[in-house]
């Protein structure tokens, strides 16, 4: 019976021997399938490292590698193009990072997951050594530094812009001018109508000998045309409804005309006309045919009586031709007016063309604001200053140079300490920048928090209300540590009971003895104030006082 249980004992320890080896074998096998590694675990300062990850997996498993900043405390600085390569029925992924940090120490990369169809595996961690740039001053001395000179300043590429626009307006200019104000040839037509009536008569029947009716057998319609000159002479210079009028009331006109001495014309020529109006009468609506040298006869006599009604026609008054001028000036002026209107309507096409581009390549605000000006976007993209102010001095580049103001302070703070100021703007308009520097006269240890809470005071003390308050770590270019405090608040508008949206930003140091605030404040609707604010802050160093040591002997 003893044996009996030894025997189940051994049995039993070995499937437990078994079990174990079988999961890690399949842990070995797993882990297998993703290997990471890094080709430096010693960098230096800034200097970049790659961080390697191989897996295999077989062709149909989607494979996804981890993506953003997920090798903290590290920084991911470029993520490369996955390699893949087949080796029979499975996919070898071989995925490269760059990765970098900015602070000497000792760092670990902590495990990073991949996902292999519906499975996640784990890299292991690695260690990294991030060393100091050592600067042997020994061999190479320092210099003096050295004195400031004149840069000539960037002309930029805006004459480029403004050659194309004298182009632009040259081409516009020419188009213009050569379809509108250009004296252009006059057409046949044009010529025709600058001549005097009598001449434009003459000149029609010039015109009805070329036609050759009579040669055709078109008796019609020379007719017609023959009649019709003289009716237009006498619409013109006799009697203003020649053309629509029958043939005896044209007469009869003709005769009452001549009864009351208003033209100067024998009845014998009276007679002719009213004889080849009737013929033509005869010829247009009887279709008679009258012979040919008959016809020819009746156009001879229309030209001898064109010439016999301008005889009779008295010469115009000078009052006649004034009109006549003041007329044609009339005409000169409307054609003006019209080339005119033709040219502005022309130049607001272009201009309202132009608008629609510019507002869709650079957006309606850009525009408006570029166009009209705005006060911020005129901070924004001017000429930037970068100075030092108050001791120990904080650098920043601001939009204007920060002039030194002071504030009454009772005597009770004064004997705290001394206080510097340096500001731009103002509170109350809604965009400032202000760099207080507070130097205490005895050894205190500055509470932060107390700091904030006074930073916040002074807004509320303004009438500020609703304020959101929120505050992170900050961390200058150069290394000082601080605190950033940020939000939003309802800001009371000066010399009235509303309040304006505004953003603020104080940036809180400490040093020995000494608290250095920063204070931005800018409109919340203000988005070139919120791009001058970032611009200010990633620009802030502060410049840490050296103590002298007096050498002792």
């Amino acid at each position: 019976m003893k044996i009996n249980n030894e025997h189940i004992l051994k049995v039993k320890q070995s499937r437990s021997h078994g079990l174990l080896l079988l999961i890690v074998l399949v842990s070995w096998c797993l882990q297998a399938q993703v290997k990471a590694s890094i080709d430096s675990t010693t960098i230096k300062i800034g200097e970049q490292t790659t961080y390697k990850i191989q897996v295999e997996a077989d062709t149909t498993d989607l494979v996804v590698f981890p993506e953003g900043q997920t090798f903290l405390p590290l920084e991911m600085i470029e993520s490369f193009k996955t390699d893949t390569t087949k080796k029979e029925a499975k996919y070898n992924f071989i995925k490269r990072y760059g990765l970098t940090q900015f602070d000497s120490g000792a760092y670990t990369i902590p495990p990073q997951k991949i996902m292999i169809g519906n499975k996640a595996f784990f890299t292991d961690s690695l260690k990294v050594e991030v060393n100091d740039v050592i600067i042997d001053t020994t061999e190479q001395g320092l210099f003096d530094i050295k004195p400031l000179i004149e840069v000539d300043k960037s002309r930029g590429q805006w004459w480029k812009y403004l050659l194309y626009a004298i182009l632009f307006l040259g081409l516009l200019g020419g188009i213009l001018y050569w379809f509108i104000w250009r004296k252009k040839p006059l057409t046949q037509e044009e010529q025709v109508a600058l001549l005097s009536p009598y001449e434009r008569a003459k000149l029609s029947l010039q015109e009805l000998d070329k036609a050759d009716y009579l040669a055709k057998d078109q008796i019609k319609d020379y007719y017609s045309e023959l009649t019709a000159i003289i009716r237009r002479y006498l619409d013109e210079k006799v009697y203003d409804h020649a053309m629509e009028s029958t043939t005896d009331e044209l007469v009869n006109r003709l005769r009452l005309l001549k009864d009351a001495n208003q033209m100067h014309l024998e009845q014998q020529d009276i007679n002719n006309i009213e004889t080849i109006l009737k013929r033509a009468d005869l010829v247009k609506f009887a279709k008679s045919r009258p012979e040919i040298a008959l016809a020819e006869i009746d156009r001879k006599t229309i030209d001898l009586e064109i010439d016999q009604v301008k005889e009779s026609l008295p010469e115009p008054t000078e009052e006649e031709k004034l009109q006549d001028q003041l007329y044609r000036e009339e005409l000169e002026r409307k054609k003006k007016r019209r080339k005119i209107l033709i040219t502005s309507i022309s130049a607001a096409i272009v201009v309202f063309g132009l608008l629609i581009g510019l507002t869709a390549y650079s957006g309606y605000n850009n525009l408006k604001d570029t166009i009209l000006g705005h006060p911020s976007k005129v901070l924004l993209e001017g000429e930037w200053v970068r100075s030092e102010y108050g001791a120990p001095s904080v650098a920043i580049s601001t939009p204007r140079v920060l002039k030194r103001s002071t504030t009454d302070l009772p005597k009770e703070v004064q004997e705290q300490f001394d206080m510097t100021m340096f500001g731009y703007g103002s509170v109350l308009e809604f965009f400032a920048v202000t760099i207080q520097t507070f130097n205490y006269k005895q050894d205190v240890e500055i509470d932060l928090e107390k700091a904030i809470d006074g930073a916040i005071g002074d807004f509320e003390k303004k009438g500020a209300q609703n304020l959101i308050v929120q505050n992170d770590k900050f961390i200058t270019p150069n290394g000082a540590e601080g605190i950033k405090v940020y939000g939003t608040g309802e800001f009371l508008i000066e010399g009235t009971d509303k309040y304006q949206v505004a953003n603020y930003n104080i940036l809180l140091f400490t040093a020995e003895n000494v608290l250095q605030q920063i204070t931005i404040l800018h409109r919340n609707d203000d988005t070139y104030a919120k791009e001058m604010t970032d611009r200010m802050i990633t620009s802030i160093e502060l410049k840490k006082e050296e103590k002298k040591k007096e050498d002792q002997s």
